[in-house]
């Protein structure tokens, strides 16, 4: 799996407007804290504000903040918001893909890691990030020697 640039910086925001509570948070704020370009983060940002995950305000009081509990916000979701689906082939969701001959069984491995990518990042929430408390599974996968294996 490849993380944009774009995915990366979307979950950071979130994390940063996790970190700060309730209140309006200016954009140059989260954009110095995460090193994010400011330019970059505005239009992010309007992504999830689309997406229903960020409310915001202008003026000298205004900012951004969640829309949601933080909690409540799966990065899965963050990552849908900017890219959509989280997998898919040539630009198809797994499941409408179809080979033959050889080749055919690769759709099954298509979801297969789909689902694989779902059981974790539909698993943590902004909040836990924000938090510095995965699940116990993330946790457990991220104790395997071989999982920081560049391979």
């Amino acid at each position: 799996m490849r993380v944009s640039a774009k995915v990366d910086y979307a979950i950071r925001a979130c994390a940063e407007l996790a970190a700060a509570g309730d209140g309006p948070v200016k954009g140059d704020r989260i954009a110095q804290a995460q090193e994010i370009p400011l330019k970059f983060l505005e239009n992010i940002l309007l992504d999830l504000k689309h997406a229903g995950l960020v409310q915001s305000q202008r003026g000298a009081e205004g900012g951004y903040w969640l829309a949601q509990p933080a909690e409540e916000i799966s990065l899965a979701e963050v990552i849908r918001a900017v890219e959509g689906p989280i997998a898919n082939a040539r630009g198809l969701r797994p499941d409408r893909v179809e080979y033959g001959g050889p080749a055919e069984s690769l759709r099954e491995v298509w979801i297969a890691v789909r689902a694989n990518l779902r059981s974790v990042l539909e698993a943590v929430t902004v909040a836990d990030l924000a938090g510095g408390r995965l699940p116990a599974e993330v946790t457990r996968l991220v104790a395997d020697p071989d999982a920081w294996q560049p391979h």
